[in-house]
């Protein structure tokens, strides 16, 4: 049933929802700065009834781009009296929050093996993974007129209403099926004049892909940063093996399009018809001129990971018998500690606190080589920094090769600054 109906509608209304735009300029979005800033001044918004609401689909499957399109909306447009919901998709990628750690929540070896990015939003909440398996859908509105609420009772009403999928939203506003799997989590940021909700949705993810890129792994990190809740999740494909992400983005359109702009009411084929309907965005610098700025800042490693709230690093290392001095009888484990203090994702201070029985074997690598590491990125450029230092200490200058003691503090050294 609910099938022929969403089949019906679509025919029906194809010529009404299909408004392709060809060209995107500040005007057309309904972007007028100054008639934005006079109606917030006199907190005058029009009646519910003069709202018409349009579905942006993205073109573009790169995570820097669509976020920027976010950005670029959230920065530009004029919602007063047009609200949008826009969908877009991604390519492999983890999505952390604004305020998040990447070191603490995600694999970072794995997304530099992989070829898997890294982004940093600009609202809160917590990391995801992306994939073309899931579609992630942002609510734009005046920020008087955000409400939540209202966007996650619409994804449920059409969940239900395309695909007979029950659903519930909890606590934490995610949208929960079968009693304990996630299938979204929400995220928002509020502006002065605007606000937008953003969730995503898990069709048919790869689950295996999204769990090795979020796994959990020995890191040492101490910080104050926001930390991701973890939850068993779940793919609506699992409910229902017929839903594709196309088809639920016709559905959370249709659903969006025919119900009033501050009330959960059915409007049907009537409000659809005063709707904008459905627009193909194409997120270039011709449709969006300074776009490409916002690409690019949002890409570049200063945002991604120099954005990160301060931390300090300590771990500690077993040194292995054989890299001790033989004569010697210890009285306890011999342990390698090393502690840093990172700030803005570059090493501020870092202690090696080597002990008495690999200083007694011979490493001359001693802790003063550490003063080389200062300022460099938290990254393997600290690593071949260490490496480096380690090396111009040998009294000549033809050793080209870390003897095994300095390997091993290399290597322990690299654990930490890939957090493996």
């Amino acid at each position: 049933m609910a099938h022929s109906m969403m089949k019906k509608m679509n025919m029906s209304s194809v010529c009404v929802m299909m408004g392709v735009t060809r060209r995107v300029c500040v005007r057309s979005l309904g972007t007028d700065t100054s008639k934005t800033v006079t109606k917030k001044k006199e907190n005058i918004l029009p009646p519910e009834g003069e709202i018409t609401k349009s579905v942006f689909m993205s073109q573009s499957t790169d995570i820097y781009t669509n976020l920027a399109l976010e950005d670029w909306m959230y920065r530009n447009m004029d919602f007063t009296n047009h609200h949008v919901m826009m969908v877009w998709r991604n390519e492999p990628c983890v999505v952390i929050g604004r305020h998040q750690n990447p070191w603490l929540e995600a694999n970072i070896p794995l997304l530099s093996e992989r070829e898997i990015a890294l982004a940093r939003r600009n609202s809160g909440g917590g990391t995801v993974y992306h994939d073309r398996g899931n579609l992630n859908v942002t609510f734009f509105t005046p920020r008087e007129r955000y409400d939540r609420k209202y966007n996650l009772e619409l994804i449920k009403r059409a969940l239900f209403r395309g695909f007979g999928i029950k659903s519930v939203i909890n606590e934490r506003q995610d949208i929960i099926i079968r009693d304990k799997y996630k299938v979204s989590g929400t995220a928002a940021k509020l502006g002065r004049l605007t606000g937008y909700h953003h969730c995503t949705l898990l069709v048919n993810a790869n689950k295996a892909d999204l769990s090795r890129a979020l796994a959990k792994r020995e890191h040492g990190i101490q910080t104050n940063a926001t930390a991701s809740t973890r939850s068993a999740v779940a793919n609506l494909a699992e409910v229902d093996n017929k839903i594709t992400v196309d088809s639920l983005q016709t559905a959370l359109g249709y659903e969006y399009l025919r119900t009033p702009a501050m009330r959960l009411e059915d409007g049907g084929q009537n409000q659809i018809s005063k709707q904008r309907g459905f627009q193909f965005i194409n997120p270039t610098d011709d449709w969006f001129p300074g776009l490409a700025e916002l690409k690019n800042d949002l890409k570049s490693w200063d945002w991604c990971f120099g954005r990160t709230p301060d931390f300090s690093v300590s771990r500690t290392f077993p040194v292995p018998a054989e890299l001790l001095a033989p004569s010697k009888v210890y009285s306890a484990t011999q342990e390698l500690v090393i502690n840093m203090t990172v700030v803005k994702g570059l090493i501020n201070d870092v202690t090696l606190s080597i002990p008495p029985g690999l200083v007694e074997s011979g490493f001359h690598g001693e802790a003063s080589v550490i003063t080389h590491l200062k300022g460099k990125r938290f990254t393997s450029e600290a690593l071949s920094a260490l490496q480096e230092a380690m090396l111009t200490r040998h009294l000549t200058s033809d050793v080209n090769k870390l003897d095994d003691r300095e390997q091993f503090v290399a290597k322990c050294f690299d654990q930490v600054v890939n957090t493996v």
